[in-house]
């Protein structure tokens, strides 16, 4: 996948005498704090905090519109195009401002555990604690490797430089633009460490389907007995609680690929919230929170230094950064073999759709492109009720490319490979959220257990009448009255109105796949129209 493409004006750069590379975890530590970017704390981890902007910046990204972009990139509001002409005038705005400064840091790495399609990367940062932060969550080279590396693709970051919109054609101060002429992802006005994580994401969907690699976001995990296991779901469905088995080692949470080879993780560390962080509930996050691990707007009491994850004063969306290696129990290196079984997480807050149920290969095709959730309370700032929402493949942000693409792609390989998917409600049952309860997290873990153990393969199933699914009859461990959703209900009528509720905004959200998806839609959409 190594396209070099270095630009005179980055070379000058790098080639400084104030160009720090390939700096250890020490070392890293040391210039964050010492230059007052970061604190230490109790733990040993450094806190640093991104003043102004705590979350990503989606508004603000853009992609270089070039000839290898132009007809390939799925143009809107997600992916905003902009100019070559203006790409190049403040990519040099942004060079010149970071040769001034009196330390740059430079890691070097890749995107992507299998050899074979892995992307060499570096980041030039200007802040010691995102050079640790990308040395965190990106792959990390053996001195070997590190003799021969040649970046693919490079991550500027100059937080510190603010664009003018009015003359640099971006919408605010703050910009992330991708070109995948230059290779390069430019990123300035946010201290947002995410954007460089995402960044590299967003380029991996582009460039992995030209492979024939299905980018994903998803956690991954293995039994031992070598079988897959895939998770998608958006904030609040569980994705993390689930994925998290000390039966099965963690092949990654976040990102992955899969390929001809089987999947593998697109990262070599963990960006896991730490709201409300608790030992006795994740304690895996918890304890892999050290030294050499990166807080992100975490309160952290000034004498003591002891971090208090209960405190989103200054955001509900803090962030703890550590290496996989920091976690017990994981796949080394980050790679596995083909899925025996896929997950899609919903939270429904409307109570209707089955705690699991087996989707078809064309179902599975549906619920990946429309990725329904609720938004649960908690989990963005300003959400209190329980709030419909669409991400197409669990990801859209990060897509460049049409969704279709990625839908056809898994369904290609579900194909290929038997993969069984399904699709899991964490939400309510018994009824609506006000009215029913959340599903019990001991009953889940009994749903996927079985899923994942093959106890569902030949079960009996039954159809549920509005979205088609096929529900099992039974599972050990769990009461049948739950598994029909209809039948945990008091007011069957209530219902049935509920179910069609939510049945026509799938239909509605769907739309917007026009005429490229009638199959899709057809043969995996909801029943009722």
């Amino acid at each position: 996948m190594v396209s070099v493409n270095i630009t005179n004006e980055l070379k000058d750069l790098l080639d400084g005498p104030n160009v720090h590379v390939q700096l250890s975890v020490p070392q890293l530590v040391e210039q964050a704090t010492s230059r007052g970017e970061a604190l230490l704390t109790a733990d040993g981890a450094i806190s640093a905090e991104t003043g102004k902007y705590t979350g990503r910046s989606p508004k603000d990204k853009f992609t270089v519109e070039e000839p290898s972009t132009k007809d390939r990139i799925d143009w809107g509001s997600v992916n905003t195009p902009i100019s070559p002409e203006k790409f190049d005038t403040l990519y040099q705005k942004v060079i010149d401002h970071l040769s001034k400064k009196d330390d740059l840091f430079v890691f070097k790495g890749y995107a992507g555990a299998d050899p074979e399609s892995r992307l060499p990367i570096q980041t030039v940062n200007e802040f010691a604690w995102h050079n640790l932060f990308a040395h965190q969550l990106f792959i990390r080279p053996t001195a070997e490797e590190l003799k021969t590396h040649e970046a693919g693709f490079t991550v500027i970051s100059a937080p510190t430089f603010k664009a003018d919109p009015e003359t640099d054609g971006t919408n605010s101060e703050t910009f992330i633009i991708v070109s995948f002429e230059k290779r390069i992802v430019l990123i300035g006005g946010t201290e947002y460490a995410g954007e460089m994580k995402k960044s590299i994401f967003s380029v991996m969907n582009f460039l992995l389907p030209q492979q024939g690699i299905l980018p994903m976001h998803c956690s991954a995990n293995v039994g031992e007995h070598g079988d897959v296991a895939l998770f998608f779901g958006l904030s609040g469905t569980g994705k993390t609680t689930l994925s998290a088995d000390a039966g099965r080692r963690l092949i990654g949470d976040d990102e992955h690929g899969w390929s001809d080879n089987g999947v593998f993780n697109i990262e070599g560390g963990c960006y896991a919230k730490t709201i409300n962080l608790s030992k006795e509930n994740e304690p895996q996050i918890y304890d892999a929170i050290r030294f050499g691990s990166v807080l992100e707007n975490v309160v952290v009491d000034p004498d003591t230094r002891v971090p208090d994850y209960d405190d989103g004063t200054l955001t509900e969306n803090t962030r703890a950064a550590y290496p996989l290696q920091a976690i017990d129990n994981i796949v080394d290196p980050s790679v596995a073999g083909h899925p025996k079984a896929i997950i899609f997480l919903t939270a429904d807050a409307f109570g209707v759709l089955p705690p699991i149920s087996k989707l078809t290969k064309e179902q599975a095709m549906y619920h990946f492109l429309s990725g329904y959730t609720s938004k649960l309370a908690g989990t963005e700032r300003g959400v209190t009720s329980p709030e419909v929402t669409f991400s197409t493949c669990f990801g859209s942000p990060f897509l460049p490319l049409h969704a279709t693409e990625y839908a056809e792609m898994l369904g290609k390989k579900i194909d290929e490979h038997g993969s069984q998917v399904y699709l899991v409600n964490t939400g309510w049952t018994g009824g609506s959220y006000g009215t029913g309860s959340r599903m019990k997290l001991s009953h889940t873990r009994r749903m996927v257990n079985a899923a994942l153990m093959g106890e569902l393969d030949g079960a009996y199933t039954e159809s549920e009448s509005i979205f088609g699914l096929q529900m099992p009859t039974s599972i050990n461990g769990v009461p049948g009255e739950v598994l029909n959703p209809r039948n945990s209900w008091e007011d069957k009528d209530a219902y049935d109105v509920k179910a069609r509720e939510l049945a026509d905004a799938f239909n509605k959200n769907f739309k917007k796949f026009g005429t490229v998806a009638p199959e899709i839609d057809k043969k995996g959409g909801p029943v009722h129209r």
